[in-house]
């Protein structure tokens, strides 16, 4: 699309009434959005998406829901475990190294101070500990995914 054809598509999303339009061709995204006389200006967000092929991700079976498990009632049992969480943006690892064995699996006791895992970020792989003793319960990331910040990483029992 050239700069002729987006001021007139601009001109014709403004006299036709319609609040906002979405447009995606190929490497290019547009949305126009129009206001109402009185309120503030009409703004024209243009935006080139890179050209790169995307990457299918596996995409995994989701499980059917039981009826007895609710999500109120999910969140019921999950509220006496303690939360373990990511400290940074990364890349979740469950092993030190391919050739060695996880760091923790589920029904494992842990003590303050274990190291539950590897966070690496930027090439440097960042050992993440538990702060409590306990039981770990649920391990809730894949290894080798990519993790948030304060993304929930495992659910420990601490009793």
């Amino acid at each position: 699309m050239d700069l002729k054809e987006i001021q007139n598509l601009i001109k014709f999303v403004s006299n036709s009434g319609v609040a906002e339009v979405k447009l995606e061709t190929g490497d290019i995204k547009i949305t126009i959005r129009t206001t109402l006389e009185g309120n503030s200006p009409d703004i024209t967000y243009v935006q080139q998406a890179p050209m790169q092929q995307a990457i299918a991700a596996p995409v995994a079976a989701i499980p059917a829901a039981t009826p007895a498990a609710t999500p109120a009632a999910v969140a019921d049992d999950n509220a006496k475990y303690v939360t373990i969480k990511s400290p940074m943006i990364g890349t979740f690892y469950r092993k030190p190294s391919p050739d060695k064995p996880v760091f923790v699996e589920v029904g494992n006791t842990i003590s303050k101070g274990d190291v539950l895992c590897v966070v690496e970020a930027m090439k440097l792989f960042n050992e993440i500990e538990a702060e409590i003793t306990g039981k770990i319960v649920k391990i809730l990331v894949d290894d080798m995914s990519p993790v948030e910040f304060d993304q929930p990483l495992f659910l420990v029992d601490p009793s």
